[in-house]
């Protein structure tokens, strides 16, 4: 349910666009430093925003150091964050990923419950979540809030029924996710800003699981996978109020902290993340552009402008790693392509947009209808 933040590199200019990108690869290298080269995978959008919180509360400069060439950004290098602030994101991250790897196992469905996978996997989940622990403690931050939030998922599901309330599914999400945001606090020694950003995280885990329940809904529809829309018999209009209450409660949440600096926070928990409910319901809806419906400024893409993201095709325009949609690299190796699938990075350019457009959409066309307003480039608003 995490990765709902996807941000557009015009949208943030280029001063935020590359804090962003540094607390990306820093969490990355974080993962890898602490736990390997293989928990890399757990890298995820979301997950940075842990990251970002903490160092946009810290007294001083961000903490960056120069970090070498990676296929990820086009074999370039990059200042990326490091300290307790990136460290604190792998950790998160890590944990949720491994609980998710388990729950996938014992389920015995997606790629991790396959015969022959399930093993494996069940031992990755388990080394994973030692070591998360492991950092956690360093940090002093304690990781059974969010394995116990996580865990009690599972009954909360199993007692939901027709007439259960959307906000006690939502509820361990909401506990994991604000005990996550307000940790951020303590590393940050803003022990005031505590209790608004346990509030921005609650808020937040509640619109990462309706958001990802609302993308899921034709899918599990179709499939009889449970879905908490389907299984509260909760409309689309009722969660989209709800989330909407949500990013107005976070906007108020931030407004109470304290930041040394508050832009990209702002950023991506005001603005991205609107962007995304937005998106989301507006195409659940209908209202956007169809592939069918091409816009006035189209020109269609090559083949080799579309890579993979999620089950999307989309690729990168050269071996040695061409811009791909707001002009981040990224080179054609399985390894990016990988990363691409997982959620780790998604600047991207549709087909049938025109040349400047970076919609952040998954629609197949420019996004750029009234309703979802995903479209940022200066030819489609204009």
């Amino acid at each position: 349910m995490f990765g709902i933040i996807r941000p557009c590199r015009h949208q943030l200019g280029g001063e935020l666009g590359a804090a962003w990108q540094a607390h990306l690869c820093g969490m990355c290298l974080a993962l890898r430093d602490d736990h390997g080269q293989v928990a890399r995978l757990a890298t995820n959008y979301d997950g940075l925003i842990i990251s970002v919180l903490t160092e946009a509360q810290a007294d001083g400069p961000p903490e960056r150091r120069a970090a070498g060439r990676c296929a990820l950004r086009g074999m370039r290098k990059a200042d990326v964050a490091v300290g307790d602030c990136a460290r604190l994101a792998a950790t998160v991250s890590l944990v949720l990923a491994a609980a998710k790897i388990r729950d996938h196992a014992d389920d015995g469905d997606g790629a991790f419950g396959r015969p022959g996978v399930r093993g494996a996997a069940t031992a990755v989940a388990a080394r994973w979540a030692a070591a998360s622990a492991r950092t956690g403690g360093e940090l002093g931050f304690e990781v059974g809030v969010l394995t116990d939030a996580i865990g009690r998922q599972m009954a909360v599901e199993a007692a939901a029924g027709p007439g259960t309330s959307l906000l006690t599914v939502t509820d361990p999400t909401e506990i994991a996710t604000g005990a996550a945001f307000a940790y951020t606090a303590v590393l940050a020694r803003k022990a005031a800003n505590q209790v608004p950003l346990a509030e921005a995280g609650r808020l937040f885990g509640r619109i990462a699981h309706l958001v990802d329940a609302v993308e899921d809904l034709a899918a599990d529809q179709a499939s009889g996978a449970w879905n908490p829309l389907l299984a509260t018999g909760t409309g689309i209009a009722e969660a989209r109020r709800l989330c909407d209450d949500a990013l107005l409660g976070i906007k108020l949440a931030l407004s109470e902290a304290e930041f040394t600096d508050a832009r990209l926070v702002h950023a991506l928990l005001v603005r991205e993340l609107g962007r995304s409910v937005r998106r989301v319901f507006s195409r659940t809806a209908g209202g956007a552009h169809t592939a069918a419906e091409p816009h006035r400024h189209a020109a269609a893409a090559s083949p080799e402008q579309t890579a993979v993201t999620g089950t999307r095709a989309l690729t990168s325009t050269s071996a040695g790693g061409a811009p791909l949609g707001c002009g981040l690299p990224v080179a054609s190796l399985p390894m990016a392509a990988l990363a691409m699938k997982s959620g780790a990075l998604r600047y991207y350019r549709r087909r049938s947009c025109c040349q400047d457009c970076c919609c952040c959409c998954e629609l197949e066309c420019c996004c750029c209808s009234e309703e979802c307003g995903d479209c940022c480039c200066s030819n489609c608003s204009s």
